[in-house]
């Protein structure tokens, strides 16, 4: 385990966080840059997300949507717009050929706040599970354990994920068409023991934006398939149907995130949500 503390900058002038300094400066990465803060200063506000003076366990798996969280809310807190400390999270699980080196460099060389701890989850997947299985949800379960363990011993209050407006999206459809239920990820849950908020601020954040944001910043990316395990075909599915249906009618991803918080009981049917008894029509007047 290494923790590391935050540089500090020789130019107090500077007017943006040292991950931005090298970005670009033309007006695309400025509207994307923009978009970006905007939507999730959006969901800050609209999930109450922020507690002044709050400490927040960001997790870093090197992949595109966890530095653009991180980097994102590095701007927020560079601007004064969010008043809690971060500290940068990366659980090394143990998978063959994981550059180690990498996250911290890069933290370090930016002056991120960090923790890196290594955790041999990796070995506990493959040992239960049988050859040519997909790993992606165990390992999920063993690693979120293990930053909730990390949050506490840090004096955290929330785990913040990089998990973005297409993962809500495919997580919706996949319990739709195969779970037989309504349930998305929600922006904001607590843990089963009441001590660890789970925030998600990217929940309005289209993934290709933040890999528009990996690109110009280029972060270092670490793949996500070191473990030669990937996700399910059903979600890839349901990612292959929501991008048709994106290049056929431009707009629906962003309506159908708004509409997941746009719910009207009375018109679906689900009896423990709405009282469909108490609806009785009162008759003719007599």
């Amino acid at each position: 385990m290494t923790l590391a503390a935050p540089a500090v900058s020789g130019d107090e002038s500077d007017s943006c966080h040292p991950m931005f300094r090298d970005a670009p400066s033309g007006v695309e990465f400025n509207k994307l840059r923009k978009r970006l803060v905007r939507q999730v200063r959006e969901t800050l506000d609209a999930y109450s997300m922020v507690r002044s003076g709050a400490r927040w366990l960001v997790a870093l798996s090197g992949g595109k949507d966890s530095y653009g969280l991180l980097a994102v809310l590095l701007d927020l807190k560079w601007r004064g717009l969010l008043p809690v400390d971060l500290l940068a999270c990366n659980l090394d699980q143990g998978q063959p050929g994981f550059p180690r080196h990498i996250l911290p460099d890069f933290l370090d060389r930016h002056g991120i706040a960090h923790r890196i701890e290594y955790r041999d989850t990796y070995s506990i997947v493959t040992g239960k599970l049988a050859e040519g299985s997909t790993y992606c949800s165990l390992c999920s379960r063993l690693r979120r354990g293990h930053l909730y363990r990390i949050a506490r011993e840090e004096g955290c209050t929330a785990l913040v994920l990089g998990h973005h407006r297409e993962d809500i999206l495919e997580t919706f459809f996949m319990n739709l068409f195969h779970g037989g239920k309504l349930a998305a990820m929600p922006p904001k849950l607590l843990n089963d023991e009441g001590d660890v908020e789970v925030l998600r601020p990217l929940a309005l954040c289209a993934e290709a934006d933040l890999a528009r944001l990996a690109e110009a910043l280029a972060f270092p990316i670490i793949p996500c398939d070191l473990c030669g395990s990937q996700e399910g075909l059903q979600r890839n599915a349901m990612k292959a149907m929501l991008d048709d249906f994106e290049r056929r009618m431009p707009g629906r991803k962003d309506v159908m995130i708004r509409a997941l918080g746009n719910i009207n009981p009375s018109h679906m049917l689900d009896n423990k949500l709405f009282d469909f008894a108490a609806l009785m029509a009162k008759g003719p007047e007599s």
